[in-house]
């Protein structure tokens, strides 16, 4: 099943089993998913139900993932289970808070989750009936799993795979941020030392859709053309690095590792070296 989704394709879908996500975030995130949302939407929180976000960003960046159970139970309060196919939005091109929704659904077990494409503007666009105010909906059976089923990568990790030459570790931060020019978000401007870069809104055309699978898988060959195949793939904080996973799997890439805590965890820790291109 291809991970992105139109959202003509999305009309056409039957309504049972059918559960679409509004993982738009941010400021008033909450306030604007009452105001309007994809009818049926129901919200899912990046800082809550996506991160468990701990005291110290120096060990596991400002959004590392939720203990498994904690995520178990706010797919139950979401009314998800096995059997549900699972649609997911946001305002950034999937690129906000809906990509991490769609990996950690996939890294959960399940096969039925789509992002989808060009998100709320691109639905609007289109036409998609819209809604205001609360959804209706029953809480799901607590599904039980032992841990994430995709893999991830921690600093320590990376470290050894740069070091070994083993992995190729992407940032797909803005340009400017990983030359180190500046750093609107984190407290030190630049990059990890090796990492190269190949920002997530390379992913997207003019319209903030995905570049068809056909062309992504071309531009990374080029790209990645005589590196090591594994992949890590990192951002700020382990959001927006989901994007670019998700692309690659658009493209027919192997499942990429994801290091969650990315540059809000590396620029952190005492010690660790920081590259710039400034």
């Amino acid at each position: 099943m291809s991970p992105v989704i139109s959202p003509s394709e999305l009309n056409k879908l039957p309504s049972e089993n059918l559960i679409i996500l509004d993982a738009r975030a941010g400021k008033d995130s909450y306030e604007k998913y009452l105001s309007k949302h994809i009818k049926g939407a129901r919200f899912i929180d990046l800082d809550e139900d996506l991160a468990e976000i701990g005291e110290d960003a120096a060990f596991g960046g400002r959004h590392p993932l939720p203990g498994i159970e904690k995520f178990a139970e706010t797919l139950s309060g979401l009314g998800i289970d096995e059997g549900s196919h699972i649609i997911v939005y946001d305002d950034k091109s999937g690129a906000n808070a809906a990509a991490r929704a769609w990996w950690m659904l996939k890294a959960f077990g399940f096969d039925h989750v789509r992002v989808l494409d060009g998100g709320f503007q691109h639905a609007e666009r289109e036409g998609l009936e819209f809604s205001s105010g609360e959804e209706v909906f029953d809480k799901s059976d607590i599904i039980r799993k032992e841990d994430w089923l995709l893999p991830v990568a921690s600093l320590e990790t990376v470290e050894n795979e740069l070091v070994n030459h083993s992995s190729v570790v992407v940032d797909v931060r803005d340009a400017y941020r990983y030359r180190g020019e500046s750093e609107p978000i984190d407290l030190i401007a630049g990059h990890i030392p090796g990492a190269i870069n190949i920002p997530f809104s390379e992913n997207l055309d003019e319209n903030g859709c995905f570049l068809r699978p056909d062309v992504l898988k071309e531009k990374y060959r080029d790209l990645l053309q005589g590196k090591p195949e594994h992949l890590i793939i990192h951002c700020g904080s382990g959001v927006t690095a989901c994007h670019t996973i998700l692309a690659l799997d658009y493209a027919g890439f192997n499942t990429s590792s994801l290091y969650v805590g990315s540059w809000s965890e590396w620029s952190r820790r005492e010690g660790k070296e920081i590259a710039k291109e400034v």
